[in-house]
C-alpha cells in the first residue's frame, strides 16, 4: 500500500492500482465563514485534518483508506453576514456531490464515507444519499464532527465544564485548532458569548433564533446579528489544546471503526 493518502497526491497509475473495490474513499467538507474573532475563517480546515486522522488510523486497522480533496464552500445559510466568508447554495451544494458520488461510482469506489464540518452541509448530505441509496443501493454514511463532539465533550470535561466552553467559537472548534494548528489562531482576539443580544427588538435565542415568552420561534436572523463576534453558547477562554487532542482521539476512534466494521464491508448485513 502507497504512503500516500490524498487521491490529489496519486498518480493516475497508482489510483489504477490502489483504488480498486476495497478502497474506501472519505469526503471532508466545511465551510469558510466566521468561526469567531480569534479563529480562522476555514473550519474545513479541521474536517480536512481529522479526515487524515482517521484515515490513517483505519489504515491501521488494514483498510485502504484514502480522502478526496476536501470542499471548503458550505451550503449557504445565516453566516452570509460573515465579512471575507464563501458560501455555495444548498442546490450548488447538492449538485456538487451528485457529481462526485457519481464520478467515484462509475469507478466502482462506491465505499464512501463523508467527513462534515458545516451544519449547512447537512441538509445536501442526506438528500443526495438517499438519492444514490435509491438509484444504486449505494449506501453512504456522514460523521458531523461538531455535533458528535459536542456529546463527546460531556464525557471528557464533564457536564458543566463542557457547558462553559461548548457553542459556536468556542468547543469544539478552538480546542481542535488549538491542536491541529495553533499558529493560526490569534486568542488575544477572542470575545466571550454576548448577552442579552436582541434583533429587530426581540431576544434572540441563537442562529436564526428568537425567543418570546419563554418560546423558541424561527426567524430570518443573520448570524452577525445573533453573535457579532462569531461565538454563541461557549466561550473560548475555556477551550485547550489538551481538549482538542482529547476531542480527536475519540473521533478519529469513532471513525476508523465505523470504517472497519461497517464501510469497508459495504454495510453488509
Amino acid at each position: 500500500m502507497t504512503d500516500k493518502i490524498k487521491i490529489a497526491e496519486l498518480t493516475s497509475e497508482e489510483a489504477r492500482q490502489y483504488l480498486n473495490k476495497d478502497a474506501v474513499i472519505l469526503l471532508p467538507m466545511g465551510s469558510l465563514e466566521d468561526q469567531g474573532t480569534h479563529a480562522p475563517m476555514g473550519d474545513y480546515l479541521a474536517a480536512e485534518c481529522v479526515a487524515l486522522d482517521i484515515a490513517r488510523a483505519a489504515r491501521a486497522e488494514g483498510v485502504p483508506t484514502f480522502i478526496a480533496p476536501v470542499i471548503p464552500f458550505g451550503g449557504a445559510d445565516y453566516f452570509g453576514s460573515s465579512h471575507g466568508g464563501i458560501a455555495i447554495s444548498q442546490a450548488t451544494l447538492a449538485a456538487l456531490l451528485d457529481d462526485m458520488f457519481a464520478s467515484l461510482a462509475r469507478h466502482g469506489l462506491t465505499k464512501i464515507l463523508v467527513i462534515n464540518g458545516h451544519g449547512g452541509n447537512v441538509g445536501p448530505i442526506n438528500d443526495v444519499s438517499l438519492k444514490w441509496r435509491q438509484r444504486n443501493g449505494m449506501f453512504v454514511a456522514s460523521m458531523y464532527l461538531w455535533q458528535i463532539s459536542y456529546e463527546l465533550l460531556k464525557d471528557i470535561l464533564g457536564p458543566e465544564q463542557a457547558a462553559k466552553s461548548s457553542g459556536h467559537g468556542g468547543d469544539p472548534l478552538t480546542s481542535i485548532g488549538l491542536h491541529y494548528y495553533p499558529e493560526i489562531l490569534r486568542l488575544d482576539l477572542r470575545h466571550a458569548p454576548p448577552k442579552g443580544q436582541k434583533a429587530m427588538g426581540v431576544e434572540v435565542a441563537g442562529f436564526a433564533a428568537i425567543k418570546y415568552d419563554g418560546a423558541r420561534l424561527q426567524a430570518p436572523i443573520e448570524a452577525i446579528e445573533s453573535a457579532p463576534h462569531g461565538v454563541w453558547g461557549g466561550d473560548p477562554v475555556h477551550c485547550s489544546a489538551e481538549t482538542g487532542k482529547a476531542l480527536s482521539d475519540r473521533l478519529v476512534k469513532i471513525g476508523a471503526g465505523f470504517i472497519r466494521d461497517h464501510v469497508a464491508k459495504g454495510f453488509a448485513a
